[in-house]
């Protein structure tokens, strides 16, 4: 039996589509918790404890010089292009993976226990990012290709792009697209370091199928 949201406005499936709208994602437990949230609690903990180890230590003239140094850092390193680029960058690869899971939740891609893919890792690209996700048995590429509208929304996103391991098609790796080279449209010569724009059909639409990944930087066309 089909699982999952239907494909297509007609889809048939009408089981599988009750069964999906009355299933609910299971609660993630204390461990995923913490691994989705590593990074803000990590920068949370490694705040507050500097800011106590600097006021016990040195006093708090001392922590007062510290942080208005630290805020100063940072607007200088925000008023210049490249490390503004760099931090930006950065922040949207901890922001990512949050509305990734989030338009999976809206999607219903999941397993039939409410279970939603695992988020490996997320990568800096030049057009956005890479988010691998590992997809648990129920899961496939093309749910995630059913549901780049939501998926695209989800992130704040220009596009979304579907990219399968062409070894193991349980890894997916999501082109979230915030960006298109400088100077440069879709209709021009394609770019390895922009996979997403020579994927298309010779008409300009999208290819029916996933592309497939083979390693970082290189797809190819999956047909």
């Amino acid at each position: 039996m089909a699982f999952g949201r239907p494909r297509q406005p007609n889809d048939p499936s009408i089981m599988a589509s009750i069964e999906t709208a009355v299933s609910t994602v299971a609660r993630p437990n204390l461990f995923s918790r913490l691994w989705h949230w590593r990074y803000e609690l990590g920068l949370i903990v490694g705040g507050l404890l500097g800011a106590v180890t600097i006021g016990y230590t040195l006093g708090l003239d001392w922590l007062i010089a510290v942080a208005a140094a630290t805020m100063g850092i940072l607007a200088v390193a925000m008023t210049w292009p490249p490390s503004r680029q760099a931090l930006m960058a950065r922040a949207w690869c901890v922001i990512t993976p949050h509305r990734v899971r989030t338009g999976c939740t809206h999607a219903w891609i999941q397993t039939r226990d409410g279970r939603l893919p695992v988020v490996l890792y997320t990568v800096a690209a030049d057009f956005g990012e890479r988010v691998w996700l590992w997809c648990r048995a129920g899961i496939t590429a093309g749910d995630l290709e059913a549901a780049r509208e939501i998926l695209r929304s989800a992130c704040w996103a220009s596009d979304v792009r579907v990219v399968v391991n062409d070894r193991r098609s349980h890894i997916v790796v999501l082109e979230v697209i915030r960006r298109l080279p400088a100077g440069r449209h879709a209709a021009d010569t394609p770019n390895p370091a922009w996979p997403h724009l020579d994927r298309g059909q010779a008409d300009g639409s999208d290819p029916e199928e996933p592309a497939l990944y083979s390693g970082p930087g290189h797809l190819r066309p999956s047909g």
